[in-house]
């Protein structure tokens, strides 16, 4: 029998990622799992004049502002730990987005990951790359990933 008690839900904000959240919350409902809801501050750009080591404080306020609001933006998509929701855990780390999210996967025993992708293929995805499928390729553990609406599956 199939055991999940730690599903991990990274997230970009984006309509996909808001889709798969719902698969998220389900698949924690129906199987009484932890839902961990995890965001990934990237990295900041790379400046000219950071192979000094200086960054405008500018930047780093605006890192940290960013590292706020996604937490409470976790907080607000996310329901309360009370009346039949399950547990909750808002995470929000700096780094490589799929690195992080691999790592963390590992770090908190996650049994599923769900995650939604933008569905982007040929020079668009050579462009952009995809979080999805690196995390897919590198994951500790079983991945779902949901595509954006008008391809989610439909019974006959």
């Amino acid at each position: 029998m199939i055991q999940l008690r730690h599903i991990l839900h990274p997230t970009d904000f984006s309509e996909p990622a808001r889709q798969a959240m719902a698969y998220a919350l389900e698949l924690a409902q129906r199987f009484d799992a932890e839902l961990h809801a995890f965001y990934v501050v990237p990295p900041m750009a790379v400046m000219p004049w950071s192979s000094s080591g200086y960054v405008p404080p500018s930047m780093v306020e605006a890192e940290e502002r960013h590292r706020l609001e996604a937490a409470d933006m976790l907080q607000s998509l996310m329901p309360s730990n009370e009346g039949g929701n399950p547990t909750v855990h808002h995470v929000v780390r700096d780094g490589t987005p799929f690195v992080r999210i691999i790592e963390y996967a590992r770090e908190a025993g996650i049994d599923l990951i769900v995650i939604g992708t933008h569905g982007h293929t040929g020079l668009k995805h050579m462009l952009l790359g995809s979080v999805a499928e690196r995390v897919v390729r590198k994951a500790p553990c079983p991945v779902l990933t949901v595509r954006p609406e008008g391809h989610q599956f439909v019974m006959p």
